[in-house]
């Protein structure tokens, strides 16, 4: 088939997509942006997508040079509704099959159903867009609209649903249908192929043992550098010379940059370690949290003052927090601020643990004098164990270790650091302790 062939595929009419988006893919996305960036009235464009949304678009023919399809308005009307897009010259085809069939990946991707990026940029280089931009679309509708309408926009809408699944699509707006093009890009595939192997002088290669006969005869690898007597010092910002840049903080320009000295610093000593390589390496934490470890660092109330906004947090939360990480870090935090509720084995495992925990505290309270008071009653909520009426709480973290809490005013706060066994972590809220 030639590109004067005519030759026209029709696709049902799509379901109705309540919430979904229209595109997926990169490609399907340009299509969009083509419509979207052109039309004068975006309230059109809008209300097209509201009908392609509810199903209003029906079978849509596709062709070389341009798609209809019925569009339906709430009332029932139905409009025929045309976009036309350019074909391609016989020379642009020529250029686009030639770079698609030099890589043998480029075919595979079209018979996958992909697009390849570096196909349309190569492809745009030489002077053919695959991809149609800003005006590419030319709407036609009987609703006598002169630009882009509501029934215009849902049937591009719609199309781009039908390029994320088959771009082929788009292929046959340009003029060729998908067995053309398959057939003649395996012809070009071969002929190229066999070009380069009439030039083709296979080298005579080294064998492998001999390289690795080479390998005793290489120098060895030089010793790790020595761990420095402590973090660098950042240069001083503060030039009081009036040439910074309008609003830069400088303090705190200053402040981030002995924090990272700080912190290279530790991941240095913590790489240089006996046994490092024995040992994962473990994700720094989210900056919700990394932002925590930064105040707790920070001096300056303004530094403390931007971190804490920029965490979304006020300055109490912030406070709660930082205490936190001083008792375990990032997971501290997370126990601090999550409110999760465990798993069925989770919970399991975590029901057993008290109830041994109020086992053995029974059986060492058998010489006391008070052993006959009731051990304390914990009621749960989620992850918290909480004494009714009292100021005590133990908190499940994610890992299966037992956060102490104590009550002040109307917040709880970290009490300790975390225990295995939920008795040792209530133990620590015992005033006597």
């Amino acid at each position: 088939m030639n590109a004067q062939d005519p030759y026209e595929k029709t696709f049902p009419a799509l379901a109705p997509a309540p919430g979904r988006g229209f595109a997926h893919t990169w490609w399907g996305h340009a299509w969009l942006r083509a419509l979207e960036d052109s039309a004068l009235d975006g309230q059109q464009v809008k209300q097209g997508r509201r009908y392609a949304r509810s199903g209003a678009v029906g079978a849509v023919s596709v062709r070389p040079g341009g798609l209809t399809a019925v569009v339906r308005d709430p009332d029932g009307t139905a409009h025929r509704t045309d976009v036309l897009v350019q074909e391609f010259t016989e020379a642009e085809w020529d250029r686009l099959l030639g770079m698609a069939a030099a890589e043998s990946g480029h075919i595979a991707a079209l018979l996958d159903r992909e697009v390849p990026p570096e196909l349309a940029e190569d492809a745009a280089a030489a002077g053919v867009d695959l991809l149609p931009g800003i005006g590419d679309l030319d709407p036609r509708c009987d609703c006598e609209e002169w630009d882009h309408c509501p029934h215009t926009a849902a049937l591009c809408y719609q199309v781009a649903r039908l390029l994320d699944e088959d771009p082929f699509v788009l292929l046959l707006l340009r003029g060729r249908a998908e067995a053309g093009l398959v057939a003649e890009l395996e012809e070009r595939s071969t002929a190229e192929a066999e070009a380069g192997s009439a030039d083709f002088a296979p080298d005579v290669g080294v064998l492998a043992s001999e390289v690795y006969a080479e390998a005793p005869a290489l120098p060895p690898l030089p010793p790790p550098a020595a761990l420095p007597d402590g973090p660098g010092q950042p240069p001083t910002l503060d030039t009081e010379s009036g040439t910074e840049p309008p609003g830069l903080d400088v303090d705190g320009v200053e402040f981030l940059a002995q924090a990272a000295a700080a912190q290279a610093y530790r991941l240095l000593a913590e790489a240089l370690a006996p046994a490092h390589a024995d040992h994962a390496p473990q994700p720094g934490p989210p900056f919700a949290y990394d932002a925590v470890r930064l105040t707790a660092q920070a001096h300056d109330l303004r530094v403390r003052s931007r971190l804490s906004e920029a965490s979304d947090r006020d300055r109490a939360a912030m406070d709660r927090a930082v205490l936190a990480w001083g008792f375990g870090g990032a997971q501290a935090v997370a126990v601090l601020e999550e409110d999760w509720t465990p798993d069925r084995a989770s919970l399991a495992r975590a029901r057993a643990a008290l109830a041994a925990a109020r086992a053995d505290g029974a059986e060492a309270d058998t010489d006391d004098a008070d052993a006959d008071a009731p051990a304390p009653t914990l009621r749960r909520v989620r992850s918290r164990w909480t004494e009714p009426g009292g100021d005590r709480q133990l908190r499940l973290g994610r890992d299966g270790r037992w956060w102490p809490y104590r009550r002040a005013a109307d917040h709880w706060l970290p009490a300790g650091p975390p225990s295995t066994d939920p008795a040792a972590a209530l133990a620590a809220l015992d005033p006597e302790e």
